[in-house]
């Protein structure tokens, strides 16, 4: 039954969807520039989808698309996902995060950071006017995206009730993470070099990169976790995905991998592969179970 229901969920929908609306997450200051290898001459923002109106459930998703910390995959790894995830009746946010270049001339490490937490607690201030459970938004992040909500998840802020900035009210944890073959490691042979050199610089020191391997980082809050990954990912090895998996379970953390014998990397929803393609599937399978015990 639950096999059928993958695959039918992977029927993807011919729709085109475009944004709600795109909010600014810095409004004033126009000096935060995105940047990158690909020099985006825009600032941090989020682009909100509107799940289908006849399906809608109240969850949302976070989207960080990959690339290397120095571009966004905002199409396979954004925007598609997005279409996916309304169709299925979850709002859809895609992140537009700070990047760094070659020259080592953009943003580092905690730039990236602060917009993730800040777009998480923006969404949820935003809740209650976009038909949406607070204790049902979640993250899901693409290879340096991935590393990114894996700070989400495991470098957490809580709510300040008396914070004059309604979105300071929030804590920026998640209710779920979904990593999809996911930058973890910075510090040892499993590392990502470009990411990390994007994220810390150059120089950064052995301490800085035990801090940014978000493995070491987990605890009990951390939320639950799904891991998606390929055996032959010779980019990001899958042994990131699995030291993020042990260290769930060793904190008792609900935690799901899948690892597919092939794929590599950067395939996205895999549209034109039968096996990778049931990731999305069995995500949304996993999060209809996950979300039946949060808060209604």
């Amino acid at each position: 039954m639950k096999n059928s229901l993958a695959a039918a969920l992977l029927m993807f929908t011919t729709l085109t969807v475009t944004a709600q609306e795109r909010i600014d997450l810095y409004p004033g200051q126009p000096e935060l520039r995105i940047g990158g290898g690909r020099k985006v001459d825009d600032v941090p923002n989020i682009d909100h989808y509107t799940a289908a109106g006849d399906k809608k459930n109240g969850a949302a998703v976070l989207i960080c698309p990959g690339g290397g910390y120095t571009h966004l995959a905002t199409g396979h790894e954004g925007k598609d996902i997005a279409e996916f995830f309304t169709a299925q009746g979850y709002d859809a946010i895609v992140l537009h995060y700070r990047l760094n270049d070659a020259q080592q001339s953009g943003s580092r490490f905690p730039a990236q950071y602060n917009d993730v937490t800040n777009a998480m607690r923006l969404v949820k201030s935003k809740a209650k006017s976009w038909g949406l459970n607070p204790e049902k938004i979640g993250v899901l992040g693409f290879s340096a995206g991935g590393h990114l909500a894996s700070t989400l998840a495991t470098m957490i802020q809580p709510g300040n009730p008396q914070a004059t900035d309604e979105t300071g009210k929030w804590s920026s944890r998640p209710a779920f993470a979904v990593l999809v073959y996911p930058v973890i490691a910075m510090n040892n042979e499993f590392a990502h070099k470009g990411s990390a050199l994007n994220l810390l610089g150059p120089d950064a020191s052995p301490e800085k990169k035990d801090s940014l391997s978000t493995y070491l980082r987990i605890t009990p809050e951390t939320p639950p976790t799904m891991l998606i990954h390929s055996s032959d990912d010779k980019t990001v090895p899958v042994e990131n995905s699995l030291l993020f998996y042990q260290g769930l379970v060793k904190n008792k953390v609900s935690a799901t991998l899948h690892v597919y014998d092939h794929g590599g990397h950067g395939y996205g929803m895999a549209p034109k592969d039968p096996v990778l393609n049931s990731w999305p599937g069995l995500c949304i399978s996993w999060l209809q179970e996950l979300l039946k015990s949060n808060a209604k």
